[in-house]
């Protein structure tokens, strides 16, 4: 099992609670691959797909992506390009369109200029589970909910959490670790209960 980690604009490998989800996989063996995707200088969906094949495995059915910010945009875009479905994905805070920052909006604008193929996201994705704050300074309430709305899941929405960045006090992330490690004792229990690996929502 391995898992890949995308951060969002003008963040960083070492940013937010990406580094301390590494070491916790890691404890339980899962590798784990954080691309350092170009940003500000250079971002686009174009370049990140560079990076990212550069840098990291290709995803497989034994691989979780988790995205945060423009890198969880980053990673619904990746899954719209998979022919088969991956382990688990977990998204983290991410924009569905123009946010009103005009910097960011330059910035994200290859990422979002086109629709969501949301069936072959949810097709691709495998087990889901999506995180966002009540109080995100930077993406609007209803685009992160137009987003849960696409992947027809419930979000977990978390009081206070703005950004779920290290602004916000998140160099950890606790609640997203006990969700994927649930997300990980299902995806076994599926497996040893109906003798496939085929992901359930």
């Amino acid at each position: 099992m391995n898992a890949i980690i995308f951060h969002g604009t003008k963040g960083s490998t070492n940013g937010n609670w990406f580094p301390w989800l590494a070491i916790e996989l890691k404890k339980v063996g899962i590798r784990t691959c954080i691309p350092n995707l170009p940003t500000p200088d250079n971002q686009s969906l174009s370049s990140w797909f560079a990076a990212y094949e550069e840098q990291c495995p290709p995803a497989t059915a034994q691989t979780i992506l988790i995205g945060h910010s423009c890198g969880a945009v980053f990673g619904m875009r990746l899954l719209e390009k998979l022919q088969s479905p991956i382990t688990a994905t977990i998204l983290v805070a991410p924009p569905f369109k123009k946010i009103g920052l005009p910097e960011y909006d330059a910035l994200n604008s290859t990422f979002l200029k086109d629709p969501f193929d949301w069936e072959k996201i949810r097709k691709n994705a495998g087990r889901t589970a999506y995180f966002m704050g009540d109080n995100d300074p930077y993406v609007p309430q209803d685009q992160l909910l137009a987003i849960a709305k696409g992947l027809e899941i419930q979000p977990t929405i978390i009081p206070g959490g703005g950004h779920l960045n290290a602004e916000t006090g998140y160099t950890s992330f606790p609640v997203l670790l006990e969700s994927l490690r649930e997300i990980l004792d299902g995806e076994q229990d599926n497996k040893i209960e109906n003798g496939s690996s085929a992901p359930l929502r």
